[in-house]
């Protein structure tokens, strides 16, 4: 615009200015595609205008005219379109439209190339219409009214994928997220908003599901574009599209390759081998494969990656399917939404379901809430959606199982690694916990993971989350196909080699195991390795214990106790162990100030903690303990009580440890009494007594009176062992040895055994007589 325009004029257009930029290269754009060719001309002034002729006489514009009032008004870079031809007139601004008469130069400029247009109007007319590169529209779906946000991609979009962004390259862009998350729907509305701002440009969508798909669309495409050869039997499809699409006489479009998953789709062809190469052209592809998609379009800028919505986004989604009072439970459709982490699919699916039933979103979610089968259930089934294929389902876990097989059959690694983690809390799961398989595969194995969107990596970490969805997906196909007992048994063992016995030093290591250990421990359901799930549960007993969870700690070392009971016997090291660490839980947690000191539960606890300090060596502390609970047990139960004798024993046998045979001795026979009265001479627990008071005799120096009870519990045995399993005295006095620490005991016990199978044998031959010691 010249200097001389109205300042008025400049303002308002300067106002409008990228609208009216927008309209002329629009304009520019339609009219210079080869499918319109539009023949137009550009004429502009050469002659500048003299302002003062407008508003004085010719005399006095001419007395008072400077060079500072003659100027062009429209420039040729305003008044001409880019690509077109032009042509200058020798005329001011007001004198293009304006000629003197028939041989007028200007007159005689433009009647010739109106003339020109006559003249070629008829073949432009036949070339247009005959012209192999007119528009074609191939998509598969009609336009998702129901589409709602995610404009901030479109837009990005829009700003890469026509054709005319580069006119100097084929561009390709490709949209990446986890299965479920929009990226097809996305491409669909970018498909139509191209089509709406480029009526030049063909739209071409190609679904790469499978080889077939692929190929189907392919020969669609061929035979829109008459492309020869196309419809024989043999033809190489996918070759002569190419070819074809890779001309620029073609014309401008827009290919879109949705579902572009695997980079081998065609064996030995990879699938880039079949994308065409044309300056008017330009790929979109859809992928839940980042590596995939890095390797189609080359470069990580052009990959646009689409995440789950927001809470916003996902709220419009929901409500496009529901009625009011469906969603009137702001809390509860808040609630769902989280859970159903804003993934569009799933939203889709939830909808659908909601208002087939006419439920609300408080009873979807109850129906979440009530089992991970239920869930799976939920999440599993089908529902109609004109805007995807009709060939595959719909389901959310459906999509997922897809990818699973796919990452199955190229990465056996990864597969089990999924599998690995739906046993573990979602969320800080440290790389650590997997099982080793090498550096560079567990890398590649994560990768592909990543690539999939299944897990993410946390920035500048070796930690991993995993989508909750696709967790309880995992373990629904692991429940269905019966593997999910043998992982789970796995997870286990892995994690017993891993967890570390909990300390102050190494705090920060257990700690990060612990979530993921507890998760696993939940879902073992039935799994009881015993040794590697004994010592698991008791190291995350004994990190609750730490962090002062104490209801924790004593639920992980009763079943700790528990199962080691089952397994290894009562009195194995371990399970005393496992009785110790209750008991020290059980005190931290004050079990006396909550059942109080006399409740059966507290005086078991006290006793079994007595056991282990003895199996332990400390006598001083498990005779205090002994004591308080014998105390306690005669208050409580009665002196003939056979819990009260039990506890009366171990005293004594605590004592002897100590060497304080008097006390020992005094209290063996008060024990050996109180059980032959109430449990009779011939009970296994009586000769126990009998044959601890005979130790101790023994220990004191007093071998005569020790030799008769040691005989009198033979006899009695022998007696005994007619009746009885000859196997109960002796794990009775195993038991007491163990409890005790008698070594001697233990020797004598078994001295007096064989002494017992020698009088047997010789018996049996006919010797007679007796042998005395």
């Amino acid at each position: 615009m010249g200097e001389q325009a109205s300042d008025q004029l400049i303002q308002d257009l300067e106002q409008k200015h990228d609208l009216v930029r927008q309209r002329i290269q629009k304009f520019t754009e339609i009219a210079n595609a080869e499918a319109v060719r539009l023949p137009l001309y550009c004429f502009f002034e050469t002659k500048k205008t003299e302002l003062l002729r407008r508003i004085l006489s010719p005399r006095w514009a001419k007395t008072l005219a400077t060079g500072v009032t003659h100027k062009i008004l429209v420039t040729e870079s305003s008044a001409c379109l880019h690509g077109f031809h032009r042509q200058g007139l020798d005329a001011t601004h007001s004198g293009m439209n304006k000629f003197a008469g028939p041989e007028c130069p200007n007159f005689k400029l433009v009647k010739d190339v109106v003339r020109q247009l006559v003249r070629n109007a008829s073949a432009v007319l036949t070339l247009r219409k005959n012209s192999p590169d007119e528009r074609h529209w191939m998509v598969p779906f009609g336009r998702n009214r129901e589409f709602v946000g995610r404009e901030a991609i479109l837009q990005d979009l829009l700003g890469r994928i026509p054709p005319s962004v580069d006119k100097d390259n084929c561009q390709r862009t490709a949209i990446e997220g986890l299965g479920g998350v929009g990226k097809t729907q996305i491409a669909l509305e970018a498909a139509f908003r191209v089509g709406d701002a480029h009526p030049d440009c063909s739209v071409f969508w190609v679904p790469a599901v499978d080889a077939t798909s692929f190929e189907n669309a392919y020969r669609v495409i061929g035979q829109l574009l008459k492309v020869p050869g196309i419809n024989e039997e043999k033809a190489d499809v996918k070759a002569l599209v190419k070819t074809a699409l890779s001309c620029e006489s073609t014309g401008s479009w827009l290919l879109v390759i949705d579902n572009a998953d695997d980079i081998k789709l065609f064996g030995d062809m990879d699938l880039g081998d079949y994308l065409p190469f044309s300056r008017k052209g330009s790929i979109l592809f859809t992928t839940r494969n980042h590596e995939v998609a890095v390797e189609l379009v080359e470069s990580e800028r052009r990959i646009i990656p689409v995440e789950e919505m927001s809470r916003d986004e996902a709220l419009e989604l929901l409500q496009k399917g529901l009625k009011g009072d469906q969603i009137g439970d702001v809390a509860s459709t808040d609630a769902l939404l989280e859970f159903l982490c804003n993934l569009p699919l799933a939203i889709r699916q939830a909808s659908a379901y909601m208002g087939k039933k006419q439920i609300s979103t408080a009873q979807y979610l109850e129906l979440c809430n009530s089992s991970d089968e239920d869930t799976i259930e939920l999440l599993s089934r089908d529902f109609e959606d004109r805007h995807r294929y009709k060939d595959i389902q719909n389901p959310v876990a459906t999509t997922w199982l897809i990818s699973f097989q796919h990452i199955s059959e190229h990465d056996p690694l990864a597969a089990d690694y999924l599998r690995f983690m739906c046993f573990l809390a979602g969320k800080d799961i440290p790389q650590s916990v997997l099982p080793p398989s090498g550096r560079l595969k567990t890398i590649d194995a994560l990768g592909t993971l990543k690539a999939y969107a299944f897990i993410s990596q946390h920035k500048e970490s070796d930690t991993y989350d995993i989508h909750p969805l696709v967790q309880i997906s995992m373990l629904c196909w692991l429940a269905q196909s019966g593997e999910q007992g043998e992982w789970a048994a796995k997870v286990l063992q892995r994690l017993a080699d891993v967890f570390p016995v909990p300390k102050h030093e190494n705090r920060e290591e257990w700690i990060g195991y612990l979530p993921h250990t507890q998760r696993a421990l939940e879902l073992r359901k039935g799994t009881e390795d015993g040794d590697a799930l004994t010592g698991l549960l008791s190291r995350v007993g004994e990190s609750f214990h730490q962090l002062g969870k104490y209801e924790d700690a004593e639920r992980m070392h009763r079943q700790a106790l528990k199962l080691s009971e089952n397994v290894l016997g009562k009195e194995h090291p371990d399970t005393l162990t496992s009785m110790n660490n209750l008991a020290l839980v059980l005190g931290s947690q004050g079990k006396e100030k909550v059942l109080g000191k006399e409740h059966p539960d507290t005086l078991a606890s006290m006793n079994n903690l007595a056991l282990v300090l003895d199996s332990q060596g400390k006598y001083e502390e498990a005779e205090r303990i002994h004591r308080q609970a014998l105390g306690l047990k005669e208050k409580v139960l009665g002196k003939e009580h056979p819990s009260t004798l039990t506890s009366m024993s171990n005293l004594a046998c605590v004592l002897d440890s100590q060497e304080k045979y008097k006390e020992a001795d005094r209290i063996h026979r008060q024990a050996l009494g109180l059980k032959e009265k109430v449990l009779g001479k011939e009970h296994p627990s009586t000769l126990t007594s009998m044959n601890h008071l005979a130790s101790v005799l023994r220990k004191q120096g007093k071998y005569e009176e020790a030799d008769r009870i040691h005989r009198q519990a033979l006899g009695l045995s022998e007696k005994v062992l007619g009746k009885v399993r000859r196997g109960i005295l002796e794990q009775e006095i195993r038991v007491v040895c163990l409890r005790a620490g008698h070594i001697r005991l233990l020797f004598y016990s078994l001295f007096f055994i064989l002494l017992y199978f020698l009088l047997i044998a010789c018996h049996r031959k006919g010797l007679g007589g007796r042998v005395t010691i």
